[in-house]
């Protein structure tokens, strides 16, 4: 089903979620930053590094004082990007608080009416079950102690506005006002790229950032907002039709792209949206997102800041002007959006930084048989032809890495929502998380529950031949990777 579109409202916002952690405003002082991070106002934009004189040329064979100092510069540069992104990623909001707050008004869905919201409010334990995230780290440890004693109710909306002043809820910001109620909400990177550890209960634990959110429903949290009539409005239909496609999600999806072309649902009548994926393991990878031609980690980065978070910046796409192919973008006019005050584009280099500097996590020792993984390896780089495209070791193609859908034998329906229209090889990692990263499925819509199912059809699809012992050994490689 493709949404017929209508002219938009002036200002009409774009579908999203990608957020970061909890940091918690007060309208009578500064945000309180998360652990190490504090702020006695604004952050500043990041210094460019000093610039060393050069007095005269080194003698020849005399050790070069500006080659030393340029050295400790990167390296005092690289420590300084770090902790800028790794800040933005879990805690800037880019001013999307006036569209989920000041528009959708969804912080009066959690706070509920007892707290000055609506209707009954969102409790920790209801929270959880939708696949927010706790930190605990941010918890001090009196209080966790009272929650592993059961002697905090987690059933009532008003824990939930205290987790959320302690800056403790992954991917959500409160604003507060000075009688300490919620008076807007914004979201962060962290709010469906970045998950936890469960080291503390379910869905409360150290963060892991750049982990997809797999459990997040984030379709159904949005639909709960007072005032879908900027979504109703964008995408020209019924609020009814909104609130049907958002709950149509379920956890672990999302569809950046709703609010381009206006698609709903694919030809078979199922959800349009996509799984999340993860932001780790991206350094060297070219196009990453599942379909291809959309841009880089640094325009992905900005598409979905700009267009999705709807924060406020400036964003340059004339693709997104083609009414023919993004009809809701080019009304929204995506492909020129320049926001009067730009807090986002300054901000771009070091989240990316961030981003690049996280590593695919490891295979557990013992999580694998490592005998037949050996042999796996083999097949892999031989007989079973995966490393054609999965070049090891980034699992994906140097330089461009993109392929029609009859190559890798699937529908064409998402390729053709994306600019190249083809699909991208998707680097192979943490293939051994099937529990919490690929709980559902495998590939950009889950079509295959378990890592053997791909198998099966590659197998078919490329005429492998391949014996069950040698399924069995590739399977084993897999989950090591």
């Amino acid at each position: 089903m493709t949404f017929s579109i209508r002219p938009l409202a002036s200002g009409a916002i774009g579908l999203a979620v990608l957020g970061f952690v909890a940091c918690s405003y007060n309208e009578a002082g500064p945000p309180e930053l998360h652990a190490s991070v504090k702020s006695a106002g604004p952050r500043p934009a990041p210094r460019e590094p000093e610039p060393v004189a050069l007095a005269a040329a080194p003698r020849q064979g005399a050790p070069s004082r500006y080659a030393d100092n340029y050295q400790q510069q990167i390296a005092d540069h690289a420590a300084r990007m770090l902790e800028e992104g790794r800040h933005t990623f879990r805690f800037d909001t880019f001013g999307s608080e006036d569209f989920w707050g000041g528009q959708l008004r969804l912080h009066e869905a959690l706070a509920g009416e007892k707290l000055g919201g609506v209707g009954s409010g969102v409790s920790p334990k209801a929270a959880l079950e939708a696949g927010l995230k706790v930190d605990a780290d941010a918890i001090p440890p009196d209080l966790a102690g009272k929650i592993k004693a059961g002697q905090v109710n987690l059933d009532d909306p008003a824990t939930t506005a205290e987790l959320l002043k302690l800056n403790a809820v992954v991917g959500v910001t409160g604003f507060f006002n000075e009688r300490g109620q919620l008076r807007s909400m914004g979201i962060q990177c962290a709010l469906c790229h970045s998950t936890v550890d469960d080291s503390f209960m379910p869905g409360i634990g150290k963060r892991l950032d750049g982990w997809a959110n797999r459990d997040l429903n984030v379709g159904a949290i949005v639909a709960m907002a007072p005032n879908l009539k900027p979504l109703v409005d964008l995408l020209g239909v019924d609020e009814p039709t909104v609130k049907t496609v958002l709950n149509s999600w379920g956890p672990g999806r999302y569809d950046a792209e709703l609010n381009m072309d206006g698609k709903g649902v694919r030809p078979d009548g199922k959800t349009a949206a996509t799984l999340m994926p993860s932001a780790f393991g991206l350094a060297g990878v070219n196009n990453h997102t599942w379909t291809g031609g959309w841009g880089t980690v640094t325009y992905w980065n900005a598409y979905v800041a700009n267009t999705q978070m709807h924060g406020k910046g400036t964003f340059i796409d004339e693709r997104l002007s083609d009414a023919a192919r993004y009809p809701v973008a080019a009304k929204a006019g995506y492909g020129q959006k320049r926001d009067e005050v730009d807090l986002i584009t300054a901000k771009l280099a070091a989240l990316q930084f961030y981003q690049l500097a996280m590593p695919t996590p490891k295979a557990p020792e013992g999580s694998y048989d490592t005998v037949m993984a050996s042999r796996g390896e083999a097949l892999f780089n031989g007989t079973a032809k995966c490393a054609q495209c999965h070049v090891p070791p980034l699992f994906t193609e140097p330089g461009s890495n993109l392929h029609k859908a009859s190559d890798i034998g699937i529908d064409d329906f998402q390729a053709n929502r994306g600019p190249a229209k083809m699909y991208v090889t998707t680097p192979l990692r943490a293939l051994f998380d099937a529990q919490k990263l690929h709980r559902h499925g495998f590939y950009h819509d889950g079509r295959f529950a378990t890592l053997e199912e791909i198998i099966d059809h590659y197998n078919q699809h490329f005429r492998l031949q391949l014996s069950d012992e040698q399924k069995r050994d590739l399977l084993e490689y897999l989950k090591s990777i």
